[in-house]
């Protein structure tokens, strides 16, 4: 969409307000919204002054004039606020006009730049898989003398003595039950079609929805593979129609990796194939899982340098909740076609040339897409230039249930990091990668290991509920 068709839209649609947004560096939209009548082509030229220096890790009071630059190809209607009001995504510029190295959109177009300058390929083509929890209830309290959290959905299998329904229905969903069954024991289906439709006026191409494998509420929506940038700014939409959508009905959705112990966390599975022009490169017929020479070096970058990646790509302490060996999620450093118990997987079931493709299942949706998709293809583009072998270095493939492993065999399977700190330090060992083409800078690198060092100690000082039931009464 051209600056133009935006100011056409305005008037047809008799938009009264335009909201420009951007995404700080944990992934976090934020927006500032201007009368439409104050807003031309000129605004799309020079941006939207802000104050940089109130968000973590961007700059310091002294250097905080930031300029936002619409992008007018992001632009849609949105779809829960009173007044006509058209969303405009945004990167970030210093005031003057160079392209801000801490912006994270910015960064995900300098990925896409530099996989160009490489002569590679042309374009590089992301399809997160998204989970999350839709609650009814969620509560949290962390003071000096209370610690406290508890979460509530009608579907939780707890409930099924509860008489807060006026008379208990039933119907719950059963521990680790949830995968897939029709209503009444998806209680969900009425708001997935309503966040689904959502999406696709907002121009995602929704594929399927579902209930998903956790009780309390765990449901999926698939959209459309697209473009590094474009998917990534398409997740950015989906969290906020998710959010609001739940909301405007009276419910609380999150894509916290490990809200509830004991059961799946959600994770985001992320396919990624790389094209020159038309030609998918990741295709060979005959190949192991159908995959060409250059897919299995892409596989090689992902594996070698995936422990300093889970800290892009799983940026949370509670993101290593979901990350535990022999439990749902992928923490073993193996490839292998079909196998979801890989980290990464290379799908079988009705691919064509132009879908193959690998699949990344580590990640998870507190990373912020710009970040994790241009860190992930920084490395599956390492992986190429240096033609890293996954077979050569132990990587697999393995096609065996590796949860059913011995331990004898398992040994000798490398881990993702154990927790947000280990990742960390792995970032600080191995970034090199990211560097080339200018696309991460050291001073962004820097300043992200700091702030999530801060929220890595900030929950490691304090007190756990838990160490009540185990030392109390030592």
């Amino acid at each position: 969409m051209s600056v133009q068709h935006v100011m056409e839209l305005i008037d047809r649609e008799a938009i009264a307000w335009i909201d420009f947004r951007f995404t700080d560096l944990l992934g976090r939209s934020h927006h500032i919204t201007v009368p439409a009548d104050e807003v031309d082509e000129e605004t799309f030229a020079q941006g939207i002054a802000f104050d940089g220096s109130s968000l973590p890790g961007f700059c310091s009071i002294e250097e905080s004039d930031m300029v936002m630059l619409p992008d007018p190809e992001t632009a849609y209607i949105d779809p829960f606020t009173e007044h006509p009001t058209l969303i405009i995504l945004c990167d970030i510029l210093t005031p003057d006009g160079e392209v801000f190295d801490r912006d994270p959109r910015s960064i995900a177009k300098k990925a896409e730049q530099y996989l160009q300058a490489t002569g590679i390929g042309t374009a590089a083509y992301f399809g997160p898989e998204m989970e999350f929890f839709v609650f009814d209830d969620v509560r949290y309290e962390y003071t000096q003398n209370s610690y406290m959290a508890r979460v509530d959905s009608i579907e939780g299998h707890w409930n099924t003595g509860r008489q807060e329904e006026g008379g208990n229905l039933g119907f719950k969903v059963k521990h680790n039950g949830g995968y897939v069954p029709v209503q009444p024991v998806d209680s969900l289906h009425d708001l997935r079609s309503e966040i689904s439709r959502l999406l696709i006026a907002a121009g995602l191409r929704v594929e399927r929805h579902h209930h998903e494998v956790a009780t309390a509420g765990q449901c999926e929506i698939n959209f459309r593979y697209d473009t590094l940038v474009k998917s990534a700014d398409n997740l950015m939409k989906y969290k906020y129609i998710v959010h609001n959508t739940a909301r405007r009905r009276g419910k609380t959705a999150t894509f916290m990796p490990k809200p509830i112990h004991g059961e799946n966390g959600s994770g985001m599975h992320t396919h990624q194939s790389i094209f020159n022009g038309d030609q998918p490169l990741f295709y060979q017929k005959g190949g192991y899982g159908n995959m060409s020479e250059l897919a299995m070096y892409y596989i090689g970058g992902i594996l070698y340098h995936a422990p300093a990646l889970t800290a892009l790509t799983n940026p949370s302490t509670n993101s290593f909740k979901r990350l535990v060996p022999g439990y749902e999620a992928p923490v073993n450093l193996v490839f292998s076609k079909g196998n979801r118990s890989a980290a990464v997987r290379i799908p079988l079931a009705a691919v064509s040339p132009k879908g193959a493709r690998i699949e990344f299942r580590t990640p998870d949706a507190a990373a912020n897409p710009y970040l994790a998709f241009a860190a992930m293809l920084m490395a599956g583009l390492d992986g190429i230039k240096r033609k890293i072998d996954p077979r050569a270095l132990g990587y697999g493939p393995v096609d065996k249930n590796i949860y059913e492993l011995t331990p004898e065999e398992k040994a000798e399977i490398c881990c993702i990091p154990a927790s947000l700190e280990e990742a960390l330090d792995q970032l600080e060992a191995d970034h090199e990668f990211m560097l080339a083409g200018g696309v991460f800078s050291k001073s962004f690198l820097e300043h992200y290991i700091a702030i999530k060092r801060e929220e890595a100690r900030a929950v490691q000082t304090r007190i756990h509920p838990y160490e009540y039931a185990l030392y109390y009464d030592c």
